[in-house]
């Protein structure tokens, strides 16, 4: 598909109309809104809220490796089975709940994203229900914690002044230059201090798809928005926006569509680094 590294990565839409009675395959719908799955969502798929599925209870970190087991068990989903990922806002949850699917070692052969999400299903005319389906209980067994694709702030920091890694801030513009301190809509979500951490460049998430369908860009249109700043195959990537979800999306862009080696999220993003004391922050339009 288009050039990409992976290309059995994405499916497209007529992909999962044809499979959508195939019992190995599990359709998960992953949104920023909650109400969407209850207003309509592809015949047979599930949701995994990105928020009370897959965060900690009690402190700010994902879910444990046990409970990441009984949420899969629930959805009826194995080891063996493969999982179709989309959702809302050109699928930024869809993607963060593949990349922790990822961090507890489910098959990345086993893993897909639906190509352009809620917009382009509705689109394109596919078949929509409101039923929830119920599935049998599944077993799952996950892995320990992926550490080559997470990134924690004290390696965040320690990388600062390597010359092989690049740092990606994929928040907007505004929040780069540190002139919101949140995302635009999202107060509730801010932090003590704005700007972004030096040597970070300034690529936006969205870039990376098409505002009219959601679809992803071609090869080379993504090559050029990410190589443009120095950021190659050859460099240890870290990417962070404001909680994880946006740079998820981009680590999969850079992982799986342009193939990069070595990419991690790093999750804790600017909630966490903008209310660290004694880090550094820099203010502007440059990196």
């Amino acid at each position: 598909m288009a050039g990409y590294a992976r290309p059995e990565m994405l499916v497209e839409t007529s992909w999962v109309t044809e499979h959508l009675n195939d019992p190995k395959i599990r359709i998960v719908e992953s949104d920023e809104d909650i109400l969407e799955y209850e207003k309509w969502h592809v015949p047979g798929a599930v949701r995994i809220d990105w928020f009370t599925d897959l965060q900690h209870p009690e402190k700010r970190d994902f879910l444990t490796q046990e409970q990441f087991e009984k949420l899969m068990s629930e959805r009826g989903i194995s080891n063996e089975t493969t999982i179709v990922f989309y959702g809302d806002k050109h699928n930024w949850f869809a993607v963060y709940s593949l990349w922790l699917c990822r961090y507890f070692g489910h098959d990345e052969s086993k893993l897909k994203v639906m190509n352009g999400g809620r917009v382009k299903w509705q689109t394109d005319g596919r078949p929509t229900t409101k039923e929830v389906p119920q599935y049998p209980r599944a077993s799952y067994k996950a892995k320990e914690p992926n550490s080559s694709i997470r990134a924690f702030r004290d390696e965040v920091l320690a990388s600062l002044n390597l010359k092989n890694r690049a740092l990606v801030d994929v928040r907007s513009p505004d929040e780069y230059s540190g002139k919101l301190l949140h995302m635009p809509g999202y107060p509730q979500e801010g932090a003590q201090r704005g700007g972004h951490i030096p040597g970070a460049f300034s690529i936006p998430w969205a870039q990376a798809v098409k505002p009219e369908d959601s679809t992803f860009k071609s090869l080379d249109e993504l090559k050029a928005l990410y190589q443009k700043f120095g950021v190659t195959p050859d460099k240890d990537v870290i990417a962070y926006c404001r909680i994880g979800e946006r740079s998820a999306h981009t680590w999969f862009v850079l992982t799986y569509l342009l193939g990069y080696p070595k990419v991690k999220n790093y999750d804790g993003s600017w909630t966490e680094w903008g209310n660290l004391v004694n880090v550094p922050i820099k203010k502007g339009t440059e990196p």
